[in-house]
């Protein structure tokens, strides 16, 4: 906890004095300093996608980020801004503040953690952004733009990644600014988030942050825009949002092409990185083909989207089960699922259902425009892979727009003191969830409290792999255990490297003395056969 608490107050100056600086080339977004730091992370998350096509993430680009961000807060005076918050918000913002860095003091459960947010981080730092990445790992192909963010900051300033501890923060801070209060009902919620650099808190963090904006009158259209396609690029299941604001200001406020040209950009660059690290425009779909060497082999991502339709089932059907269903089927076992999973679809379809009354009963354009975008998204989330954790923004969206002018500051006060409670609870003593609610699976990885999180945050170690070499690619792979989240890279998870095998191909370097200048996929020679045989044995005799 100290030493989060250490972190967050360094690193808060820092991205206001690149608030500043990104202020005096492209404006405000909004006053005060949740606004400064917004377009901090903004400014910062774009210079450093741009960097990591040249260079690691290392800690030279994090010490010139740091000064320079020092530099701009004390040269402007920004401290100032904090002696305008009251004794009461200075009360309600240091409460919030403990409690999210308590949370975010226990152990990392979320599986993505160890599967593809460690190791995405672990290739920014060290190499950058590499071309075709993605043959190596195809959830690498993803390299979402907030764990750039993240990455810039890991070497230094937050070697624990609780980047999204430090959010958190800066999210009570806004609500605190803005008199807003709703936010903090949010919170205690996305503490669950907390100790992890999940890309889920980030955009549901921001989607309503961006809403409130639209809501409260902003109509900075040039940075509203801008702002809403860097949620789109964190996290592209965000569609709704840039079709929300593109539509609101062409439809209400009769805007002009040349207010949306910083937002077009910052598109052109999301898509440039993922043709570079996956071959295509947007991950994971495999539209738009350039032809490009480095693009995954069709087979892998044959496999990789019968995976996905299957997760939509909770892998509790076989594929072919799946293709095999008549069209009641899809919905009817959609809805039928064991566990959790099923009532989170039911509220998810009701919710909707809720909102379009609810937007027809109002009759604001603002209002019908919101349902319209989240229309569009659900459908192309249930038309691809309707899994719930792709949806999960649409109940925080909904809730906000019909309770944002109930919750006054008690009211707040009070949900967000039971919800803290409640959520710090479950994660302090797990067996709770565990043993009443075993179909929520990552509850099955959580850990209690640890005095040691007093001082630091607790992280995992294992550091059990062997290396292996096939073609011209010499790689680590990790044994007993499925993710490699702290294994030495190159490294390739077992799940991928049988992936690859059933495919017939393996990843090669482009070329063998240089990793940053990419890899691609070639058909395996039958030497190479017999060096994954090799490797398919070590691994059979570690089993036993």
């Amino acid at each position: 906890m100290i030493l989060i608490l250490f972190s967050s107050i360094f690193m808060i100056p820092v991205l206001m004095g690149w608030g500043k600086i990104m202020e005096n080339i492209w404006g405000v977004l909004f006053q005060g300093i949740s606004g400064k730091i917004l377009s901090g992370i903004l400014g910062l998350s774009l210079i450093w996608t741009v960097i990591s096509f040249f260079t690691p993430l290392n800690i030279n680009i994090e010490i010139p980020s740091i000064f320079s961000g020092l530099f701009f807060f004390f040269k402007n005076k920004l401290y100032q801004n904090f002696y305008k918050l009251t004794k009461k918000d200075f009360k309600v913002l240091s409460v919030s503040s403990l409690v999210i860095i308590f949370a975010g003091s226990f152990y990392p459960y979320i599986l993505d953690h160890f599967g593809y947010y460690i190791p995405t981080l672990k290739w920014l730092t060290e190499y950058g952004l590499v071309k075709g990445i993605s043959n190596v790992d195809l959830t690498l192909g993803q390299m979402s733009v907030w764990h750039t963010f993240q990455a810039g900051f890991s070497n230094f300033s937050d070697p624990f990644l609780r980047i999204n501890t430090v959010l958190l923060i800066i999210y009570s801070m806004y609500s605190i600014e803005k008199k807003n209060w709703i936010h903090l009902c949010f919170l205690p919620i996305l503490l669950l988030f907390s100790q992890s650099p999940s890309p889920d808190l980030p955009v549901i963090i921001f989607s309503v942050i961006i809403l409130n904006e639209i809501i409260a009158g902003n109509r900075n259209i040039t940075l509203l825009f801008a702002f809403s396609v860097f949620v789109f690029t964190i996290k592209p299941t965000m569609i709704w949002l840039p079709i929300l604001v593109f539509l609101n200001f062409v439809f209400i406020f009769k805007s002009n092409f040349k207010q949306f040209l910083l937002g077009s950009s910052i598109l052109f660059l999301f898509f440039v990185k993922n043709i570079w690290t996956f071959g295509y425009p947007v991950f994971p779909i495999a539209i738009g083909d350039l032809g490009l060497s480095w693009k995954p082999n069709s087979e892998v991502l044959k496999i990789s989207s019968q995976f996905a339709i299957m997760k939509t089932y909770d892998m509790q059907y076989t594929y072919e089960e799946i293709q095999n269903f008549s069209t009641w089927d899809y919905i009817k076992n959609w809805f039928s699922l064991e566990g959790i999973k099923s009532k989170i679809n039911i509220i998810f379809i009701l919710s909707l259902i809720i909102f379009i009354v609810f937007a027809w009963i109002k009759k604001k354009k603002l209002i019908t425009l919101i349902c319209i975008s989240l229309l569009i998204k659900s459908i192309i989330v249930l038309a691809f892979s309707a899994q719930y954790r792709f949806f999960t923004d649409v109940f925080f969206v909904i809730f906000f727009v019909i309770f944002h002018e109930y919750f006054d500051q008690k009211k707040a006060v009070i949900v967000f003191s039971i919800l803290s409670v409640f959520f710090i609870s479950i994660l302090s003593f797990p067996e709770f969830i565990q043993r009443y609610l075993p179909s929520f699976r990552a509850g099955n990885f959580m850990r209690g409290f640890e005095k040691e999180q007093i001082y630091k945050p607790a992280t995992y170690e294992y550091q059990q792999f062997h290396t292996f070499k096939v073609g011209n690619f010499k790689f680590n792979m990790v044994h007993h255990y499925p993710y490699s989240f702290d294994t030495p890279l190159p490294a390739i998870t077992p799940a991928y490297f049988f992936d690859n095998v059933k495919a017939g191909i393996f990843p090669q370097l482009s070329d063998k003395n240089d990793i940053k200048k990419g890899f691609i996929w070639k058909k395996m020679t039958s030497e190479e056969k017999e060096e994954v045989q090799k490797v398919i044995n070590t691994i059979k005799n570690n089993d036993k």
